[in-house]
């Protein structure tokens, strides 16, 4: 896949602390997700409305597919300055435990339902959780909402999911799940998913439908199970000093548009998520739907797990739940 911006790699040495007197500020935002992914498309339409704002202050400018490195390497240089955001997603637990409430399986009913727990718990709790150990989220965007796909056979209950070696992200809650599951989870980054699945490191993984097919997973995988276990956001992230040295004026309009961008990010994720069903099955995956009852019991570990290890993990579940009532589903 050829790699966009690629003459533009220089410019991630171009730090916060650049001098007045030199070029226009160069915003760096790498993120790990594929081209074409949604992830990617909702980078993309961040800095296309960024830069209509920004004019002559500053640029965004969007490096894909881990070009910049893995999402640790990348939130540790959003924290030192030599690029500005990011955009994790599962790993975001490992920073602040609070963002595992996205690793309580089945917890968000549907988009509606995801945009009052934002709109509940980002400001409140998730934010400043993560300010705490340096980073700042803007907003909440999508990654979507995730399935399974393997190479031996259709997944219907946790019971199908027994002895497989499922790739899942760094996420110590992710493992966690699938070994409530019966799985063998191995957590690698996703720019190693694809070689690991061709080459039978890993029988399958589970990831929302757009990276599933940004990543041309179905190349090298037989069976697409429909779970819909986790809704995982991603989060447009900063360093918290590192941000604070930008121009005030472009801080700000970095801040509006991450916000303003969330809803097309839950807009275009839901009109996606039908087309790419449809795509991946004449991409040669077999389609099948999970038992939604089996995989829910299986996963009443997991909630017990939350609320004796994160503080107010009760609250949050509780809070995350009374939510759903008056959604969509």
């Amino acid at each position: 896949m050829e790699l966009k911006h690629i003459a533009l790699i220089g410019a991630v040495a171009v730090t916060l602390q650049a001098a007045p007197a030199l070029a226009q500020t160069e915003i760096i935002f790498g993120i790990s997700a594929a081209d074409g992914s949604l992830q990617d498309q909702t980078a993309e339409e961040f800095a296309r409305r960024a830069n209509e704002k920004l004019g002559d202050k500053a640029v965004v400018k969007v490096f894909d597919s881990s070009q910049l490195g893995k999402d640790k390497d990348m939130l540790q240089k959003i924290k030192l300055g030599t690029m500005h955001i990011t955009l994790p997603s599962s790993t975001m637990p490992e920073i602040a435990p609070e963002y595992a409430l996205f690793d309580l399986p089945f917890l968000v009913a549907d988009r509606q339902h995801l945009a009052k727990i934002d709109e509940a718990l980002f400001d409140s709790v998730l934010k400043p959780a993560a300010e705490a150990k340096g980073y700042k989220p803007l907003a909440i965007w999508e990654n979507g909402f995730r399935q399974i796909t393997n190479s031996k056979h259709p997944v219907t209950t946790p019971a199908d999911l027994k002895g497989l070696k499922i790739r899942t992200p760094n996420s110590s809650w992710r493992v966690a799940m699938f070994q409530e599951y019966g799985a063998n989870p191995t957590p690698m980054p996703f720019s190693e998913l694809f070689v690991a699945l061709q080459t039978g490191v890993v029988d399958g993984q589970e990831n929302p439908m757009t990276n599933i097919y940004g990543g041309k997973l179905n190349e090298v995988q037989k069976y697409l199970s429909l779970s819909n276990h986790v809704y995982s956001p991603a989060y447009p992230t900063v360093g918290v000093k590192a941000f604070e040295k930008l121009d005030p004026e472009v801080q700000q309009i970095i801040e509006e548009t991450a916000k303003e961008v969330a809803f097309w990010a839950r807009d275009t994720g839901e009109a996606q998520d039908g087309e790419l069903v449809g795509k991946l099955e004449e991409g040669g995956l077999a389609v099948n739907k999970t038992d939604r009852d089996a995989f829910v019991e299986a996963s009443k570990p997991i909630y017990e797990k939350f609320a004796a290890e994160v503080e107010g993990g009760q609250e949050m579940i509780d809070q995350a739940l009374s939510l759903a009532n008056g959604s969509g589903s």
